[in-house]
Formats: structure tokens, C-alpha cells, sequence
């Protein structure tokens, strides 16, 4: 019997090559971005699922508000893992996680032939300070030495791929009791080799200083291992709960502890603190608790990489139901045959639903085959560290037949159930009720094809609404200039005279406008807070406040301009602050010259306020602006920001200027990094994300669009296959070809319309949605609407003139000799 099936869908694929062609590459396009998101997804959700009693760890992060402005943290105070240890019961293991401050520049003293040089690794990544506990909670291989090795202080622990670049020509059991550099200060000894962890994680660090380590340094100051109400990025805590701990019953000895060693975490309503345990399985999502250098993923969008997944499916889906149903009275003999002769309803299912089979595994067969294209194609969208492989994941060639035989029941149930549906008695008499039926199920064939286009349409208007918004954030004037910048840093070891000497030797070079010694950017993609004070008679108005600091070069060069009284004057301290007009409003002054000579209270002095400057957005448009103080501090200005000269068209002269800044910078620094960037480069990353969608949304819509038109090119080869005849007796009583292709898309276009205005509702809505997240956003513009909607009925008028036209230009004798 499977043969018979097999033999006669191998001959209705052969007598019907364009239909089945558009089939299998509409499924095929379908099933190959199913199947790459799906790899997306999976390496998503495959991070930190292999860890020993996962699910009883946690990181404990904070949640905090400041001025009523609500706030979170992956960071915690130094601290907190002492008491914790010390103080708090049912924590089964304490793990600390100190990121390596500076560049972890590692000097690695590695005998060299006719040299007693160390070899020299910059800037390396992935450097902590932690304990014992650490290895405890996760499953690596020791190659050599032990957890215990670290509960010495200057031990360290490197995974094996960081201990072959440090010691090449050293067998791995040999390693152990070499020495490591760190910054030209600690010296550390290797105590031990773990083998570096397969699967995607969150702990993906490659050198565990010993945690002990910090309380015999300096780096204890640093680290702020006393300090209860401050914390740095760099410090992050994990905790893994006892059998029968609850989190709830932690979380409460955690508010105790704050409580006890930070009397002012909790002062009023307006500014609380408390901890709070984050499950690990959440560590990679939650972008609330972005922990130091780590990526996270977007759960809304693996949402909506799913949902298109699911769109493109059902378009490919429809395509296969819609041509099977309208060419089903072509097979409608055959089905009466088959049931003369004995076939029950169920035997011809079976047929159909094999040939569907037959078709979708060919698809499949041909989407695998698309699927690098596909990976090249979204390289800039795939995730750090994506890889696939069908040998080495089996779980996606299980997907992969799993989808088969799902979308083989989806597309071919429901012709299935029409063609076997048949009464052979009046099938061998009179084709007339076939037709009858045909006419009968039109209509399921038009809503299917309002549906596609919905779809199609859906994401043109997302696209092109997205696009809107990321062309308004790139132009919109912020409040300062952002061209012709470049920034680079210093070392924050280095003395004030380096950094006079640099300065004076940059604003010598001819290219160059203006130079300027100061703090980050106008605008960062993060955020720079200081608590100030106002005291207005018996009234104190205490909020967090942004903080810049430069020299008196920084406002000009950024071209942000004063709205009252003047600039800074050169300081080694801030002993003045120029604000900005959101906080002089939000101390009360509608007049910005009003706000002048007002004392604030900063760092315990009284510093007062000089000028009043422009607002200008200190972060991307998804924030609002706040309230804002600049000051001269040259004292802890590390920071570079050089304008430059404007650069005629067809020259390169910026090139040439960068390379003399860093011919200066080397001069000063030469053992150091010239690692520069544009300041409007820096502005549009702030939408990367943005970007991405953009990106995504833009494939999406050629997808759809792409299997929505083989659909109707489909439909329309049916129509004027089965109105052959009637075009022939049109042409001979006159009609011109213009009008027998008005009359065949006429159907087609209104399909197209009905599903332009169904689409409006539900775009305008998502994109108004996407919209909230920003502070300073496009207009939902009519002309989106319009554009979209003519573009899609462009695209619908072209790819029906391929057969129409063609059907039109026929010689009407042949079309009334056609049987």
C-alpha cells in the first residue's frame, strides 16, 4: 500500500510541476526560518541548565528606589558575603564574584630564549576574585590541584585554555606553582587547572583569583569591603540554599542584615533598598540585573522571533491548502474511481495526507540545505557564541521531523478531509457539482489569502513604522553636537602633568579644533548619579542628579550652550556647577537666570551655581531628560574629547590627525592602548537593538511577502487555467486584453484590500505599543499607512500580471480548443 501511495504522489507532483514547486518552496521557506529560530531559542534557554542543584541557586540583587525614582542592580555591596557567611542561616554556599578592576593587564613570567622578559597579555576579559564555593556549585574537571587550593590568599585558578596561552610549552600537571603578575603589583601562583566548561553559561570566566587575595592588598580599599551603603558594578554574590531553605525566609535575614549595618537604607518612601534573591534560570534574561560585562537575552524578542516563526509556517501552510483545494476537480475522478472500487474515506485521507508528507519532507530535505544561507544572512542578528550542528545536536534533526509531520497534518488535513469527501455517484455522472462544491469552497480559499496578506501587510507597516523611529532618534537634535568627535582614555594611574603634557600636544596639531580633558560623553549609554542638595529657607530638596565634569573646554567643544551666567573656571576640585535647565525646574526656577548664585550641597560643601545650560538627552531617547550638574575636576579627568576640524569632500585628513593624536599619546603612554571611537557611532549604538528589530522585521516581511506572492501566483495560474474557455469567448466578442486582466485581478485586488484594512488595527496598535518605550518618539503618520498599503497592491498587481497578462495575450482559437 505505502508503495501505491508513494507511486501516485510521485505522478501528481509530476503532472502538476508549478503547483507542487510553489508548495514545497513555500513550505521549504517556512520550515528553514522555523528551524533557525528555533536554534536561536534553544541556545537562548540552553544557558545554566546544567549545574548541580540549579534550581537552589540564586543571585542576590537589589531592588531600590532613589527621590521615588525606582532603580535595580545586579551589584551589591562588598560586604554582603561575609555577613551572609557569618550571619545568615540556611545558605548552603556563599559564591562571591569580584571582577578584576583596570585592564587585568597580566604579566606571565615565561622563560624566553636569549631573554628574561615576561611575555606581556593586555586588557585580558573574564579575571575574578572568588572562593572555594565557586567550583562546588559547578561542574568542572580539575586537571590539576583542588578547590581548596583557593582558600589561600595570592593563589589562582585558570581553566585550561588560559593556561596553554600563559604556559604553551608546559604540560598542564607541571603548571601549578607558576607565577602570574597582575598589573605589575600582585603576585599570584597557579594552584590549580579545571578544564573549561562546554555549555552555555553565565560563568564563563577563565582565571579565579583567590578571594582571600583582597583582604590582604590594597584592593580591599578599592573593593569597598567595608563600605555598606556604596557598591561597583564589579561586585556580584551567588548564594546556593540549603534542603527545606525557602527564599522568602532568606530574603527576610537579608532586610535584617541591611537593616543592621545600613540605618539608611529605608528612610522614607522615597528612597528604600532591599535585597532580593534571582533564580538562576532568570540570570540570563532579566535586564533589570544586567550583571558587568554580560549579555543578556530578550525574552519579547525570542517572543516574537516565535511568532514570526509561527506566521511564515501557517503562510506556507495556506499556500498548500489553498492550490490543493482549488485544484481538487482535477483529482475529483480519480477520488470516485478509488471509491467505486472499495477505498474507504479513511484510505483516501491516508493517500493525501502521505502525498502532503511526501511534499513537506521534501521541503524539509530543502530547508536544511537553505539553513547556512539563512545563519549568513542573520549573522549580525545571532547571538554571541550561536553555533549549530546537525551532527553534533541531534535535537535539531528531532525538530526538524517533528515540524515535518506536524505541518504535513496542518496543510493536508483539512484537502484531505474535502477530497475524500466526494459521493462517486454524482463525481462519474456530472462534473456540474463538483464545480458547485469548487464554488462552495471558494470562500475558505479567500479568507486564507486575506489572512496572508494581513500577515504581509502587518509587517510592512511594523517595518516601516521601526525604521521611522530609528531614522528620528539618529536625527533628532539632542542638544549638542555629536559629529567629528573622538574620545579615548588614559590610564587612571597616571599623573596630572601626562595629562597636561598630552593636551597641549593634541590642541598643537592642525587638524584638530578643540581639545578637552574631562568625564564620559554628554550622552552614555548608562548613567553617572550624585546625590546633591538644595536648601531653600526651611525647605530641602535632595534628589539624583547626572554628573559631567571637564574643563572649561567641554561645554563648547560639545556645542552646548549657556541659557544664563557663564562657564566653569579650571579646577583641581569641583568648587562650581554650571546645571542644566530640568533641574533648575525642578528646583523651582522657571527663569533660568533665577537659579544663579543658589547653593548646593555636594560631597558636604557648598558649591554654587554659576550658569544654567540647555537640556540635552544624557542617554537614548527611551530616557527622559533629568536633572543635570557639570564642574571642573581636573583632578580625576581621564577622559579625552577631541573636535575635529571639518573634513573636505574626497580628503582624509581625519586619518591623518587620529594617527598624530596617537603619535602624541604614545609619546606619553607607551606602554599603553590608543583605543579610540566617534562619538556618533557611540550615539547610534544606543539603538542596536532597535536596529536588530529593524533587521528581523525587514526578513520577516520579504518572507511573507515572498510566500504570500507564490500563493497568488498559484491561485491566479488555477483561475485562468479553469476560465480558459471564458477568456477565449470574451477576446473573440471584442474584450481587449487590458480588460481581461482587469477582470482576473479585480477579485485578487479586493482580496488585497480587505486585507490592507484588517492589518491597520492591529499594526497601529503594536507599533504604538513599541512606541511607549521611548521618551522622544516619531509620529504615527498617516502616510505609513498609505505607503504600505499601495505597496502591497504594487506587489499583488505584479505578480498577477505574470499569468494574467500572459492568459490575456493567448490566441482565443487554442483557449476554446482546450478540453
Amino acid at each position: 500500500m505505502m508503495r501505491n501511495f508513494f507511486k501516485t504522489a510521485l505522478r501528481n507532483i509530476v503532472r502538476n510541476k508549478s503547483f507542487a514547486a510553489i508548495n514545497v518552496v513555500g513550505l521549504a521557506i517556512g520550515i528553514a526560518a522555523c528551524i533557525l529560530i528555533f536554534l536561536i531559542v534553544f541556545h537562548e534557554y540552553s544557558f545554566d541548565r546544567f549545574e548541580r542543584d540549579g534550581d537552589k541557586l540564586y543571585r542576590v540583587v537589589m531592588d531600590m528606589k532613589f527621590s521615588g525614582n525606582a532603580g535595580h542592580s545586579a551589584a551589591v555591596p562588598a560586604p554582603l558575603a561575609n555577613a551572609i557567611q557569618q550571619e545568615v542561616t540556611g545558605v548552603e554556599k556563599t559564591i562571591p564574584l569580584m571582577q578584576f578592576q583596570g585592564d587585568a593587564t597580566i604579566k606571565v613570567s615565561v622563560p624566553k630564549a636569549g631573554s628574561s622578559d615576561p611575555v606581556v597579555y593586555k586588557k585580558q576579559p573574564e579575571v575574578i576574585f572568588t572562593s572555594p564555593d565557586y567550583f562546588s556549585a559547578l561542574s568542572y574537571k580539575w586537571l590539576a590541584g583542588s578547590a581548596a587550593t583557593l582558600q589561600k590568599p595570592f593563589a589562582v585558578v585558570l581553566t585550561e585554555s588560559r593556561a596553554k596561552q600563559y604556559f604553551p610549552s608546559t604540560a598542564i600537571e607541571n603548571i601549578p606553582g607558576k607565577e602570574i603578575i597582575y598589573d605589575d603589583t600582585m603576585r599570584v601562583t597557579v594552584s590549580g587547572i579545571v578544564k573549561d566548561l562546554s555549555q552555555n553559561t553565565f560563568f564563563s570566566y577563565k582565571e579565579f583569583v583567590s578571594y582571600a587575595t583582597i583582604f590582604n592588598t590594597s584592593l580591599k580599599h578599592n573593593f569597598m569591603m567595608d563600605v555598606w551603603d556604596d557598591w561597583m558594578a564589579y561586585s556580584q554574590l551567588f548564594i546556593r540554599l540549603s534542603n527545606g531553605t525557602s527564599v522568602t525566609q532568606t530574603e527576610t535575614q537579608l532586610a535584617g542584615l541591611l537593616k543592621k549595618y545600613n540605618k539608611n537604607a529605608n528612610k522614607d518612601d522615597k528612597n528604600t533598598m532591599s535585597f532580593r534573591l534571582q533564580p538562576l534560570n532568570d540570570v540570563h534574561f532579566n535586564e533589570n540585573y544586567q550583571g558587568f560585562g554580560k549579555l543578556i537575552a530578550h525574552k519579547t524578542s525570542l517572543y516574537g522571533l516565535m511568532a514570526i516563526a509561527v506566521f511564515l509556517l501557517i503562510l506556507g501552510c495556506i499556500n498548500f491548502i489553498n492550490l490543493t483545494t482549488a485544484q481538487s476537480s482535477q483529482r475529483a475522478k480519480e477520488i470516485g474511481i478509488r471509491k467505486t472500487m472499495g477505498s474507504s474515506r479513511k484510505q483516501i485521507v491516508l493517500q493525501f495526507l502521505g502525498e502532503t508528507l511526501f511534499l513537506t519532507a521534501i521541503a524539509s530535505v530543502l530547508s536544511l540545505i537553505f539553513i547556512p544561507f539563512l545563519v549568513q544572512a542573520f549573522k549580525e542578528y545571532l547571538p554571541e557564541g550561536f553555533h549549530y550542528s546537525f551532527i553534533g545536536q541531534p535535537l535539531i534533526l528531532v525538530f526538524v521531523v517533528l515540524l515535518t509531520f506536524v505541518v504535513s497534518f496542518l496543510a493536508g488535513f483539512y484537502p484531505a478531509l474535502v477530497l475524500s469527501g466526494y459521493k462517486p455517484v454524482l463525481v462519474l455522472k456530472s462534473q456540474v457539482f463538483v464545480e458547485s462544491h469548487q464554488t462552495q469552497k471558494a470562500w475558505l480559499r479567500k479568507v486564507l489569502t486575506v489572512f496572508q496578506f494581513s500577515i504581509a501587510q502587518f509587517f510592512v507597516i511594523a517595518t516601516v513604522m521601526v525604521g521611522k523611529q530609528i531614522h528620528y532618534t539618529l536625527n533628532k537634535d539632542l542638544g549638542f553636537k555629536k559629529d567629528a568627535i573622538i574620545s579615548f582614555d588614559v590610564p587612571r594611574d597616571t599623573a596630572k602633568s601626562n595629562r597636561s603634557v598630552l593636551l597641549n600636544a593634541i590642541n598643537d596639531i592642525p587638524g584638530v579644533q578643540m581639545v578637552s580633558n574631562g568625564f564620559l560623553p554628554p550622552a552614555v549609554e548608562g548613567a553617572a548619579f550624585t546625590d546633591i542638595l538644595y536648601v531653600d529657607g526651611k525647605n530641602e530638596v535632595k534628589t539624583d542628579v547626572q554628573l559631567r565634569y571637564g574643563d572649561p573646554n567641554y561645554l563648547p567643544l560639545y556645542n552646548i550652550k549657556m541659557l544664563a551666567g557663564r562657564n566653569v573656571t579650571a579646577s583641581d576640585t569641583i568648587k562650581e556647577f554650571v546645571i542644566n535647565e530640568a533641574y533648575a525646574r525642578f528646583l523651582g526656577f522657571q527663569n533660568p537666570a533665577d537659579a544663579l548664585n543658589k547653593q548646593l550641597v555636594f560631597n558636604k560643601k557648598n558649591i554654587p551655581i554659576v550658569g544654567v545650560m540647555n537640556d540635552f538627552n544624557m542617554q537614548s531617547l527611551h530616557a527622559k531628560i533629568g536633572p543635570m550638574v557639570f564642574g571642573a575636576l581636573d583632578d580625576r579627568s581621564f577622559f579625552f574629547h577631541v573636535a575635529l576640524r571639518p573634513q573636505i569632500a574626497g580628503q582624509h585628513t581625519w586619518q591623518t590627525t587620529i594617527k598624530e593624536i596617537e603619535k602624541q599619546f604614545r609619546k606619553v603612554y607607551p606602554d599603553k592602548d590608543f583605543d579610540y571611537s566617534f562619538f556618533d557611532e557611540k550615539i547610534a549604538a544606543f539603538y542596536k537593538n532597535e536596529k536588530n528589530i529593524s533587521g528581523l522585521l525587514t526578513w520577516a516581511t520579504g518572507l511573507s511577502i515572498l510566500i504570500s506572492s507564490l500563493g497568488l501566483l498559484g491561485l491566479i495560474m488555477y483561475t485562468t487555467f479553469a476560465r480558459t474557455k471564458e477568456i477565449g469567448i470574451r477576446k473573440v466578442l471584442g474584450a481587449t486584453a487590458a480588460q481581461i486582466v482587469g477582470i482576473l485581478s479585480k477579485d485578487f485586488v479586493k482580496l488585497i484590500v480587505i486585507a490592507f484594512l484588517i492589518s491597520i488595527p492591529a499594526a497601529w496598535w503594536a507599533a504604538n505599543k513599541w512606541l511607549q518605550d521611548f521618551a522622544y518618539r516619531t509620529e504615527m503618520s498617516w502616510w505609513v499607512f498609505a505607503i504600505s498599503g499601495l505597496f502591497m497592491i504594487v506587489v499583488a498587481l505584479v505578480t498577477i500580471s505574470f499569468q494574467s497578462v500572459k492568459a490575456a495575450m493567448a490566441n482565443p482559437v487554442r483557449s476554446l480548443r482546450t478540453e
